[in-house]
């Protein structure tokens, strides 16, 4: 609807829109289109203007049962659309992939009512897609395992080892520098394993504050300390049946190594503030990027911890 003294103002800022713009009538019939929507569309303005908007066709603009816009156009139904991918047949045949909102503009002093449709070419976004659906099926390939990578003689063994080393209760430690990929390795034998309908709890040892570790690992009672105001379940209870990755073990306080060996040996925690042991059925996997014989020889690491830990390697 013009604008008193502000119609050919507004008429310059449409035409430099990137976006293509059409308007159509209740009728379903083109009454205004800019500069972009010729450039995307391939018309000109003459070929679109006083047309059925039908000429402007999509894959997914309009309903099934229906040819052009008028009643049927479901625009005139829903009253908006938003954010809709379109592929727009252009007039030469080939197709620009666009990404559409309408919405219909009711002038109320006129009672005039008209549907205004934008059109933002995707073009390259669609491309994009394309490339990253296409990586997800070469990740998916007989070349990896588990989401891991790989068809050199030594990924085929660790694979092998992988494999093995899941059909196992036994705790399992994995050896590789930051970045490497341990969780993805967790996570393989997780899904490999017997264990693998139960949970997979995660733990970065090096993340948590040591005075906040044991909490974290064998929850506490309320009351076992300042702030405790409630009891808490720690992670190797959240992981019962299942299985706990425990990220950077090398870092463990000699404190927290102790229980750990008891969970290890015995197959029970205990509460921090609590004596109660509690049964917990978990398969523990670890990983570090450290030597734990050589933390082990300079007293930094349990020595019975370290050959628990050390009954299945993946190095």
């Amino acid at each position: 609807m013009p604008v008193d003294g502000c119609e050919g103002f507004w008429e310059k800022v449409i035409e430099t829109l990137t976006e293509g713009l059409v308007v159509v009538d209740p009728r379903g019939i083109i009454i205004a289109v800019n500069h972009a929507m010729e450039e995307m569309s391939g018309y000109d303005r003459e070929e679109l203007v006083g047309q059925s908007c039908s000429r402007i066709r999509t894959d997914a603009c309009f309903s099934h049962e229906s040819s052009g816009c008028s009643s049927e156009c479901r625009l005139f139904k829903s009253r908006a659309t938003r954010g809709e991918k379109c592929a727009l047949v252009k007039k030469d045949g080939s197709l620009v992939h666009v990404l559409k909102n309408a919405v219909l503009l009711n002038d109320e002093s006129s009672g005039v009512v008209v549907g205004v449709e934008t059109f933002t070419e995707i073009n390259e976004l669609v491309a994009k897609e394309r490339v990253i659906s296409r990586l997800r099926r070469e990740l998916s390939r007989e070349d990896g395992f588990q989401g891991i990578i790989g068809k050199s003689p030594g990924m085929v063994q660790l694979f092998s080892l992988m494999s093995s080393a899941a059909q196992s209760d036994a705790p399992v430690i994995i050896y590789g520098e930051s970045g490497t990929g341990k969780e993805l390795v967790a996570g393989a034998l997780h899904r490999l394993g017997a264990r693998s309908q139960g949970p997979f709890v995660k733990v970065n040892s090096a993340a948590l504050h040591e005075s906040l570790l044991e909490s974290e690992l064998f929850g506490h009672v309320k009351g076992a300390f300042t702030g405790a105001d409630r009891t808490r379940v720690g992670r190797f209870e959240a992981a019962h049946g299942g299985d706990i990755f425990l990220d950077e073990v090398g870092d463990l306080p000699s404190a927290t190594q102790t229980k750990l060996l008891r969970v290890l040996q015995e197959k029970t925690i205990e509460r921090v503030g609590d004596h109660r042991p509690i049964p917990v059925d978990v398969r523990v996997i670890s990983a570090t990027n450290r030597d734990l014989v050589q933390l082990r020889a300079q007293g930094q690491f349990r020595d019975d911890q370290c050959h628990s830990h050390l009954s299945a390697t993946l190095a």
